[in-house]
């Protein structure tokens, strides 16, 4: 599965798309900046192959958004006041969406309330479909 000179790149999607997610590693939740400029909170899988990351899988991603006080004092800028978080492609079907790891420019650790929101969040989005599987 080496890359040959002249594949195009929808070869390696596919291939990567595809593959058996059994070769993932997990790394928990993290915030992740893209190429677009989205902040997106998720938890995060690599996909791996032959020993390289070519990509991710993001369960249950959100959009980050930092809502400004519109209010300023004296000397300061405008400072976020609070933190929103949006379903990041919400038309999607999938739990776990992949992305190509050439579309990710950083993966950090989410501040503390970041993270307790998006664990939340998950948890009241997942309830729901665990009440009705006991039905």
């Amino acid at each position: 599965m080496g890359k040959k000179r002249g594949q195009p790149l929808d070869i390696y999607i596919n291939l990567w798309y595809n593959y058996s997610r059994k070769n993932c590693r997990n790394m928990s939740v993290k915030l992740l900046l893209l190429k677009s400029g989205e902040d997106v909170v998720a938890e995060v899988q690599e996909m791996v192959i032959e020993e390289k990351v070519v990509g991710y899988y993001l369960k249950y991603p959100c959009r980050v958004n930092l809502v400004s006080d519109l209010t300023e004092t004296e000397g300061s800028s405008r400072v976020p006041s609070k933190i929103q978080l949006l379903p990041w492609m919400p038309l999607s079907k999938e739990k776990m969406i992949p992305v190509v790891s050439d579309w990710v420019v950083t993966i950090t650790e989410p501040i503390e309330q970041l993270s307790k929101m998006y664990a939340d969040g998950v948890e009241k989005y997942e309830q729901p479909k665990n009440s009705d599987s006991n039905n």
